[in-house]
């Protein structure tokens, strides 16, 4: 999943947020220029309410006078330190590994591991995780390891200790719930802190519950769509990153809106995960900065 045209060039991503101050930009970039690198992308954004500066940039390696270890001990002593920032740093060549979990719809499944499987993300996916038997031989076909977890109130946090043992015996990165219908608890989302992505439809908060295109469809909604976010212990209030929608009219039958729902859900989710792994999401409180 390059973030640069030419795949062959190796780019370094770091990502910043820190109080608004001046010469942020000007030491960042001088910090790139002094050790030979070539900035080719770079984006920034103010938050004016919080007087919060945000950045992105990357830049080539091919050139670039540092080693890894000494790209990340120079930043942190004479930019990040000065600047109190909070910052990430990433390279274009660290293939992301993520891991997949699921119920018994498997539209979101089917279009993440199709997207890895014909190359168009080089990702790795090394486990998916259940809590039914369907996505056994979609995992086997695309050789993952499938985990089936009947998860119960008494069992729950056993489930997932062992859930969490694997993520973290694969180094898995991004956890992404592909329609999985169940609540992770508080202590599984501080394991991976702004790394779970979770897709649902957009008809929250008018139509709750069990079946809600049926109760779509009673009303007569005219537009309906879906919501992809990280996760947080507040159940489906986390960080949005992407939401889209689509239009409804008086001809479509429930399945027509369920089939348009489950369209945008996928594309939706797949732009998520996609920006997350192209390190161009900045959480700042309960709202996210996604550099496009």
């Amino acid at each position: 999943m390059a973030t640069i045209a030419t795949p062959h060039i190796r780019s370094a991503i770091i990502l910043i947020s820190c109080p608004d101050q001046k010469g942020i930009i000007t030491a960042v970039t001088d910090f790139v220029y002094r050790h030979q690198g070539n900035i080719i992308d770079l984006d920034e954004h103010v938050d004016f309410g919080s007087k919060t500066f945000f950045m992105r940039i990357e830049w080539d390696m091919e050139h670039f006078s540092l080693s890894d270890d000494e790209l990340r001990a120079y930043f942190l002593r004479y930019i990040a330190t000065p600047y109190q920032m909070e910052w990430t740093l990433h390279f274009s060549d660290q293939k992301p590994i993520i891991s997949l979990f699921v119920s018994q719809y498997l539209h979101c499944l089917y279009d993440i591991l199709s997207r890895c499987d014909s190359g168009e993300w080089d990702v790795k996916v090394p486990l998916i995780f259940s809590n039914h038997e369907v996505g056994r031989d979609i995992a086997a076909r695309f050789g993952a390891e499938f985990h089936l977890m009947h998860i119960t109130k008494e069992n729950k946090r056993e489930q997932e200790q062992k859930q969490i043992q694997l993520l973290r015996e694969h180094n898995v990165e991004l956890v992404v719930l592909t329609r999985y219908m169940q609540i992770l608890s508080p202590e599984f989302i501080t394991e991976f802190p702004n790394r779970i992505i979770n897709i649902h439809h957009s008809l929250l908060p008018a139509f709750v519950g069990a079946r809600p295109y049926h109760q779509a469809f009673e009303r007569g909604v005219k537009i309906i769509g879906a919501t992809s976010h990280y996760v947080t212990a507040d159940l489906d209030a986390g960080p949005i990153i992407e939401q889209d929608n689509v239009k409804i009219t008086h001809k479509d039958s429930i399945e027509d809106m369920i089939r348009k729902g489950r369209d945008v859900e996928k594309i939706i989710l797949a732009r998520a995960v996609r920006l997350h792994m192209q390190r161009k999401i900045l959480v700042h409180g309960n709202k996210t900065v996604v550099f496009i």
